[in-house]
């Protein structure tokens, strides 16, 4: 089976579980995103109250259902989408203590906007690789990374994290920079999964020919009629999920072109973090080392899961080998938390926003990140 016809089947899985799923998408299964639906932990005696928000990952069930806890505290787990956690947390009402939040809107508020009032953890609920976020028009003329240069490219949005990533790696890789690239940005007001879009993630640098999409069409609609030879997604467009006959990934093979990616650069790339109230930290010095620890434990025991019990709990018939795999290339702690495993891929982003026109600065670690959390490091066996 060659690789095209591996990615046709993958896309008459995801064409049934759209249709089994009201076409939510991967992280709809975290839970609804509008905030409000709580799952209470077993609390600790005369704790912290602290409510955590975030999507329900694999690797954060355990804080969810109560198996781990934060130190000190008593903990209702709110599931969120991301935009509508970003909003909560740049435009208020800022009730939340710990939440799940984008990267890079979180970057550009601190830069841009002057943004305080809540600090960041080094912990990373949300990384992907990003290769297979590239669909096409096959018409196109497009085999190759380069080839993107000069065509037409429909983002939902433009400085959403997962973009920047994009275009991003299209410049190191491929030679190919944002200002080689005519723009056409699509936006919807709310998202199915995320929520309402936060103004963060719509911010449009200047200098680059950039157009606003036609209303009442998506990015999928402009790739399916022609107006666009290319759209970046942060998942799978809904042409490509439907499987219409013209649309594909730009890398067929991307499994293999991410796993080359990470072996030559080292970088998984980041998603999203964790966030923490300054006034909660100011009255609690404890409360981000407990945090960190929180968080560590759950994605720790989930990863043990995963290792011993994968093959049985996961609906998926290689799983474990997957798992095996995994660990050979990337590591044991696979999904690393701290400052110093992530530095690199931190750096990247960082340089990535400042490069795009999009952060006002070349941001630093040390600056965004609490002073608390910097020295903080995962207790791996």
């Amino acid at each position: 089976m060659n690789d095209r016809t591996k990615d046709t089947s993958r896309r008459d899985f995801l064409k049934t579980a759209a249709v089994a799923a009201g076409a939510a998408g991967a992280l709809s299964a975290c839970g609804n995103h509008s905030l409000g639906t709580d799952e209470p932990s077993d609390p600790q005696p005369d704790g912290l109250p602290i409510t955590v928000a975030g999507y329900a990952y694999d690797r954060l069930q355990p804080l969810i259902d109560g198996r781990v806890t934060i130190e000190g505290c008593t903990l209702t787990y709110q599931k969120g989408g991301i935009s509508d956690l970003n909003n909560h947390v740049f435009q208020g009402p800022q009730t939340i203590e710990v939440t799940e939040i984008g990267l890079h809107p979180y970057m550009l508020a601190f830069a841009n906007d002057g943004f305080r009032g809540y600090s960041l953890l080094p912990v990373f609920p949300l990384r992907t690789f990003r290769h297979k976020s590239i669909f096409i028009r096959t018409d196109r003329g497009i085999e190759r990374g380069e080839d993107l240069r000069g065509k037409r490219i429909a983002t939902p949005g433009y400085s959403s994290t997962s973009l920047t990533w994009i275009r991003g790696i299209l410049a190191d890789e491929y030679g190919v920079t944002p200002e080689d690239v005519e723009w056409v940005v699509t936006s919807k007001a709310v998202d199915a999964t995320a929520g309402e879009t936060s103004k963060q993630e719509k911010m449009v640098p200047e200098g680059l020919t950039i157009h606003q999409g036609p209303p009442g069409k998506d990015e999928s609609d402009l790739l399916v009629s022609g107006e666009v030879d290319a759209v970046f997604h942060a998942s799978e467009p809904r042409a490509y999920v439907e499987r219409h006959p013209i649309v594909d990934r730009l890398f067929t093979n991307y499994r293999q072109v991410e796993r080359d990616y990470f072996t030559a650069t080292g970088i998984f790339p980041i998603m999203h973090a964790v966030a923490v109230k300054d006034e909660v930290i100011e009255a609690n010095p404890w409360f981000p080392e407990a945090v960190f620890k929180a968080y560590a434990k759950a994605k720790q025991m989930n990863q043990l899961m995963l290792q011993n019990l994968g093959w049985a709990m996961v609906s998926l018939p290689w799983a474990g080998a997957e798992f095996e795999e995994t660990r050979e290339l990337m590591g044991d702690n696979y999904w690393p938390y701290g400052i110093e495993p992530n530095r690199k891929t931190l750096e990247t982003l960082f340089r990535y926003s400042h490069e795009q026109g999009l952060a006002s600065r070349r941001l630093t670690v040390d600056e965004l990140f609490h002073p608390a959390g910097l020295e903080l490091s995962e207790s791996v066996s």
